[in-house]
């Protein structure tokens, strides 16, 4: 049987060249997005500046199951307790926070490029001295030997360091070299008295360095044993996450992006394989039938296929090994670049996403095998010789089943979605794979479908096409499964790219203009130093013009409720500014009592909450800090732009930089010009500052609210490609299959011409029916995601986006048949026939 096996694959070389093609491409996307989901569950990174300690203690990153936003420093005293742990040679404390370094009264480094370090801190990396001596009394520092090379300073000279906000003169008392293999941050280093001073007083992690012959592993049990739970004590390629505050809440996106669509990957990649198979089987029908009558069993039969089958799908599955690793890495890299995790993390592709890919290729092409070749095994010789003939049976209960299963699914996530799923980043986790379920629902439809659609269509085809038009459609009437299995794979490719892209135009149009509503501001000054020092707002507030100035802080939170931490969206304003920057009718309250330990929050929220003004609001801020802040005001709940809103005071030292980096300016009526003046002055005088118009901090809230987007659009891309692939090798296999029917075409009186034209009404054909059921999938996705994002049924973004979907589509349809028949047909028509 297996010598059989290899001899029919040899032999039919195109069909199962495409066949081949759509188990290795499939392999390779789900093998990577394993990875992707791998690389998020163990979420590890190699430590850089505290690449000398074998074991670090630093704050627990996560309050209840969701990790942290912000750093969670830990108390000082903790540095005795670990030092006394068995095992441990030293105990380091280790601080950092903004310092950066100014050359003529500008920053030397971009945004949170360069951090400021207690001096014993720098063995942890480790820094030694180049030249000069260690900092010895407040005032003074020592660069690392790049930042010092830059600034063009030496032991004994002075720099501006901007600290806390402010420009302040250090002397520099030495210079420091790093070794080791790690790539740290520009480092500055300060007493460590000093350098805890600046950070507010608390330390962000201790590395701990073993007594010569402990192991590791000792130590850190031993430690894990003394700091219980009042720490987290981490090893290995997980010591870099101390140094990435809020890294681990990029893990929960990460892991879901993978889940989503790697599900709708197998999915897509189980119905192309089956597709794909099913139609090289469905090709052979005469084979098959002849086997039958020659006596083969029906046993047999199954063998064969299985066995064909097994030797398509071990070898692509060898082969996408090393493709799948490196989709997995540029999946990654895109998340990289876009923000969504840091560069620092550690890709990882194990064994388990190799195996998880091998198992679906194989199990996609052993179901494809049994569902499309059952019939032909179990087939009497005689009828299964008439019925290769039409090939044009399909119907099955199995079939519709199954078929019914896929659209009853589709439609209850789309219900859910409008209904259920509220406004939040988990909407698309519902709303994409909708569109997904209902293509393959439609797709199993689709030879009754097509039947049906093209009886639609005979008149005006019929009236428009002549000849040729009237052998397309005796071609569809007699074949239509056959034109069905070219339908589907478009089905499937209008329908995904169409509602994945209009869901993402939705979310940038709606993000974008409901925070454009809110922003009430006409300037905004962003600083790229570690943030504001308290004194620049009021300066801003005293410039001629200049009608309200707040504040700005970004956070996120969380509320505690009877059933769990719900996360909240934070931010930190000024009690004196904010009416004028931020759009926020109150209903309750005073927003001018914003100060001290007090929230406002929208009228909705409250009620969710069950507080009204006067009420405490139990939370815990973004690092982790217990607070029950005191309720003084309710505004209109903006269902777009959800956040509590708190004083900057209160909400920046729970900040990883502490302060403020935006300060939202409104200029008085007629004075717009003059206050820009007046803020670019300002910006001038205090270093790092960038001045820009408000719908730059929109753009900036876009960004981080579609921090996703390009991610979404590279594995849209791989999904989109795929059934690309899988239409084209779906029309070449079956256009070369009919070789022989157009040159008895041919032989009969018909012309290239007219072969051509009939080719050409059978693609306008597969383009309209396809466009139609793919138009109708999409629409699961689309309608109720904009409905919950904007109240209507209709997306956001151009009609052009849904033209060039379909015109693509209409290309590769063309593409795939008209090519290979047009080649074909240099062929003598005697040829052709023969070679049948």
């Amino acid at each position: 049987m297996w010598q059989l096996a290899l001899r029919t694959l040899k032999f039919r070389r195109t069909s199962f060249v495409a066949t081949f093609l759509a188990m290795f491409l499939g392999a390779a996307i789900v093998i990577g997005c394993g990875g992707l989901m791998e690389t998020g569950v163990r979420m590890a990174a190699d430590p850089q500046r505290l690449q000398g300690a074998p074991v670090v203690v630093t704050g627990e990153q996560s309050y209840g199951s969701t990790a942290l936003t912000e750093r969670h420093r830990i108390d000082p005293g903790l540095v005795g307790t670990v030092a006394k742990a068995d095992g441990v040679r030293a105990a380091v404390p280790d601080v950092s926070f903004p310092a950066t370094v100014l050359k003529d009264g500008k920053p030397l480094t971009g945004k949170s490029d360069s951090y400021g370090h207690g001096w014993a801190g720098a063995r942890l990396t480790p820094y030694t001295l180049a030249a000069g001596a260690s900092p010895a009394a407040g005032g003074e520092v020592v660069l690392d030997s790049g930042l010092a090379r830059r600034a063009g300073a030496r032991p004994g000279s002075t720099v501006g360091i901007v600290v806390q906000g402010t420009a302040r003169p250090f002397r520099v008392a030495g210079i420091a070299e790093q070794h080791g293999d790690g790539n740290p941050d520009a480092a500055v280093f300060f007493t460590d008295d000093e350098a805890r001073h600046l950070a507010g007083g608390r330390i962000d992690s201790i590395g701990v360095l073993p007594a010569p012959g402990t192991s590791v592993a000792a130590v850190a049990d031993a430690v894990r044993s003394a700091v219980g739970d009042r720490a987290e004590v981490l090893t290995g390629e997980r010591r870099g996450l101390a140094e990435l505050p809020g890294t681990l809440a990029s893990k929960r996106t990460v892991v879901i992006l993978a889940a989503v669509f790697g599900s709708s990957v197998v999915l897509i990649v189980m119905f192309g394989v089956a597709s794909t198979l099913g139609l090289a089987l469905q090709q052979r029908a005469r084979e098959m039938a002849l086997l039958r009558a020659v006596g083969s069993t029906p046993k047999q039969l199954r063998r064969m296929i299985l066995s064909e089958t097994a030797v398509l799908s071990v070898g692509s599955v060898l082969l996408a090994l090393l493709p799948g690793w490196a989709i997995g890495r540029m999946l990654f890299a895109v998340l990289t670049s876009s923000g969504v995790v840091s560069s620092e993390i550690v890709y990882h592709a194990g064994w388990i996403p190799m195996a998880v890919g091998a198992v679906v290729t194989v199990l996609a092409a052993a179901g494809a095998t049994r569902f499309a070749g059952r019939k032909a095994a179990r087939t009497e010789p005689v009828a299964a010789l008439a019925e290769s003939t039409a090939a044009n049976s399909w119907f099955s209960v199995t079939r519709l089943l199954l078929a019914l299963f896929f659209l009853a699914n589709g439609i209850g996530l789309a219900v859910a979605t409008a209904t259920v799923m509220e406004d939040g980043p988990t909407l698309a986790s519902t709303a994409g794979p909708a569109s997904v379920l209902f293509c393959i629902g439609l797709a199993l439809l689709a030879p009754g479908i097509t039947k049906a659609m093209v009886a639609l269509l005979r008149l005006p085809v019929r009236a428009f096409s002549g000849l040729s038009g009237r052998l397309a459609l005796r071609n569809a009437a007699t074949a239509n499964v056959r034109m069905a299995g070219a339908v589907a794979p478009i089905v499937l490719l209008i329908g995904i790219a169409t509602g994945t892209l209009y869901m993402q135009s939705t979310e940038d149009h709606v993000s974008r203009t409901s925070y454009d509503r809110n922003v009430l501001a006409d300037y905004v000054l962003d600083s790229t130093t570690g943030g504001f020092a308290p004194d620049v707002v009021d300066r801003v507030r005293s410039a001629p013009g200049v009608a309200a100035a707040s504040e700005f802080v970004t956070s996120r939170g969380f509320v505690d409720r009877p059933g769990g931490p719900a996360q909240v969206d934070l931010r930190g304003v000024s009690a004196d500014g904010v009416r004028g920057s931020l759009d926020l009718p109150a209903v309750a309250g005073s927003l001018a009592d914003l100060s001290g330990n007090t929230v406002a929050l929208s009228d909705k929220k409250a009620r969710e909450y069950g507080v009204k003004v006067g009420d405490r609001l139990p939370m815990h801020l973004g690092d982790g800090t217990a607070v029950h802040p005191t309720v003084v005001a309710l505004y209109t709940d903006n269902p777009k732009q959800q956040y509590l809103t708190l004083p900057a005071a209160a909400l920046a030292p729970h900040t990883d930089d502490g302060l403020p980096h935006q300060i939202l300016v409104r200029a008085a009526a007629g004075n717009a010009a003059q206050v820009h003046d007046q803020l670019a002055a300002l910006a001038a005088r205090v270093p790092g500052t960038e001045l820009d118009d408000s719908s730059s901090l929109a753009g900036r809230n876009n960004q981080i609210q579609q921090i996703l987007v390009s991610a979404n659009y590279t594995i849209v891309a791989m999904i989109v490609g795929y059934a690309a692939i899988t239409v084209v090798n779906t029309l070449v296999a079956v256009t070369r299959k009919r070789q022989a029917e157009f040159g008895l075409q041919r032989l009969t009186g018909a012309t290239r011409a007219q072969v051509i034209g009939m080719l050409t009404v059978e693609g306008l054909l597969i383009a309209v029916i396809a466009t139609v059921l793919g138009t109708i999938a999409s629409a699961t996705t689309i309608v109720p995601y904009s409905l919950v994002k904007s109240g209507s049924y209709l997306p956001s973004g151009s009609i052009g986006t849904y033209l060039a979907i379909v015109g693509g589509s209409l290309l590769l349809v063309f593409g795939a048949t008209l090519l290979p028949s047009w080649r074909g047909m240099r062929t003598p028509a005697v040829e052709s026939v023969k070679a049948a």
